[in-house]
């Protein structure tokens, strides 16, 4: 990851966490049941996600009690805009957003002597089968102030009412009582620190409960699909609910989004896009086996690339330039099928999110598409980072490179 750090593509936007932020963050944790971290100094993300702790404690959804019960943690203003690096749901970052927009004065009011604790809850205890999903509709987003700050102020109120009433201001036990709450919460009587309830309400979504699972419900008919087997065989036992289930690498699952107007393919016009010929020289570098040239300039010089490509086998040339074939034997006569000629894969990766969807499903359905044939690296990152970097430690490190200049200079 050392490179993709250098080209300042890997969680480059974390908050800086160190001091009295730590002590504030721990307290956090522990209300939330969560044990403390160790670190004297992390980082965060906008929903207070640190990939440190995540290591300490060998759970990168350690804010999670559960699946169906993820938290959050503010304990800086500058949490606003931020990234949510590694969402359990791909609504997480719109909440966070929402959460700011509603919240946002108070936050930063709030957060100068004390952190705040998020509960997203969608009234779902715990998740039982993987059709639990389907329960996802309004969620309720409740705030905790660590030391109950909102009480003491309260406290605060009550004190200073009982000192005005009567002759009670001779009253040594209530002065004393009113200083040391000042002196350790400092003057809390004009601070606004109601934080009401907010109601966030999902459509479409992707969640990582049950091992990854996309809920597709604003279209013809709900679709589920699946990214781990073993759920996917579970979810199709399940008839109570009248849902299309599909794991991602059913083929059959591409034919059903298509005839649901969710996805569309255009392969003349595509092959004259910087993606194809990404998507293209990705499928080449797939090929190349001990190299004589770092794949870098393979990929990136017209002579090489020839060159390499004709050195390959017939069946793995005939794969890579499929596409053009088929569109070649295509102006001849329309007796060919790209079943018959273009290769699954490939075919799969050059489909896009219908034009008419709107530009939030368009992205959740960007991140199905890069799932089902990953072979965009630029689109890989934007639309699923934790899938790239799982990728990218697999690769050449002249590959690498190829994918940091791709990604860095969006071509």
């Amino acid at each position: 990851m050392d490179k993709l750090k250098t080209a300042n593509l890997y969680r480059s936007e974390l908050i800086p966490v160190s001091g009295k932020l730590v002590e504030r963050y721990n307290k956090c944790l522990i209300k939330l049941g969560f044990t403390k971290t160790k670190l004297k100094t992390f980082s965060i993300d906008g929903i207070g996600w640190s990939p440190e702790i995540a290591e300490e404690k060998n759970e990168l959804h350690y804010l999670n009690n559960g699946d169906a019960n993820p938290h959050g943690i503010i304990i800086s203003p500058l949490q606003k805009g931020k990234p949510v690096y590694v969402p359990f749901h791909t609504f997480d970052r719109d909440i966070m957003k929402f959460v700011f927009k509603t919240h946002g004065n108070k936050i930063n009011d709030i957060t100068r002597d004390c952190a705040i604790c998020l509960d997203f809850d969608q009234n779902i205890d715990a998740f039982y089968e993987p059709l639990d999903v389907l329960k996802y509709n309004t969620i309720t987003i409740s705030f905790h102030l660590i030391n109950n700050l909102d009480k003491i102020k309260q406290q605060q109120l009550e004190l200073v009412e009982t000192f005005n009433r009567d002759h009670n201001f001779i009253d040594e036990t209530i002065h004393e009582k009113l200083l040391q709450s000042a002196k350790t919460y400092g003057d809390l009587r004009t601070r606004d620190l109601n934080l009401h309830e907010l109601q966030f309400t999902t459509d479409s979504f992707y969640t990582r409960a049950f091992g990854g699972v996309y809920v597709l419900r604003d279209f013809i008919s709900p679709i589920i699909v699946f990214e781990d087997e073993t759920w996917h065989k579970e979810a199709i036992k399940n008839v109570s609910y009248d849902v299309l289930i599909y794991h991602i690498h059913q083929t059959e699952l591409m034919d059903k989004l298509r005839d649901h107007v969710i996805i569309e393919y255009d392969l003349e016009a595509v092959v004259n896009t910087k993606r194809y010929h990404r998507i293209k020289k990705f499928e080449m570098s797939q090929h190349l086996k001990k190299t004589q040239h770092p794949i870098i300039n393979i990929l990136n010089d017209p002579l090489l690339y020839k060159s390499y490509l004709n050195k390959l086998d017939i069946e793995s040339r005939k794969k890579i330039m499929s596409v053009e074939r088929y569109l070649e034997k295509l102006e001849t006569s329309n007796q060919y099928k790209i079943a018959d000629i273009v290769d699954v894969k490939l075919f799969e990766a050059l489909h896009q999110p219908h034009s008419s969807l709107d530009a939030k499903h368009q992205d959740l359905i960007w991140m199905l598409l890069v799932n089902v044939s990953p072979k965009d690296v630029l689109y890989l990152y934007w639309y699923d980072k934790e899938a790239f970097y799982k990728s990218f430690t697999a690769w050449d490190d002249s590959l690498k490179e190829w994918a940091i200049e791709t990604i860095s200079n969006n071509i």
